[in-house]
């Protein structure tokens, strides 16, 4: 799950995140998260929920996808696994 460098969960290009949240108008990465130091749990994070209903991935607001890519579109952190249904 590559992500944006800048995110305090990112540690070696993976998110350390518990879950990885997708909300917005955009397919923003809500677990984003730009402080001085880093977080996260020792293992990668795994795919959470998704707020984005017309995504081809989503069912009942659960991401199916079994890995998402987390990168700068719209926003710094947008998830690019987003496909319109």
């Amino acid at each position: 799950m590559p992500g944006s460098r800048r995110c305090s969960y990112n540690q070696d290009s993976d998110c350390h995140a518990g879950a990885i949240t997708i909300a917005g108008d955009h397919a923003h990465c809500g677990t984003f998260v730009e402080i001085s130091f880093r977080g996260g749990l020792g293992r990668n994070g795994m795919v959470g929920a998704c707020h984005r209903a017309g995504c081809r991935h989503n069912e009942n607001l659960e991401c199916t996808a079994p890995s998402v890519e987390i990168g700068k579109d719209q926003d710094v952190a947008d998830c690019l696994t987003y496909e319109a249904k």
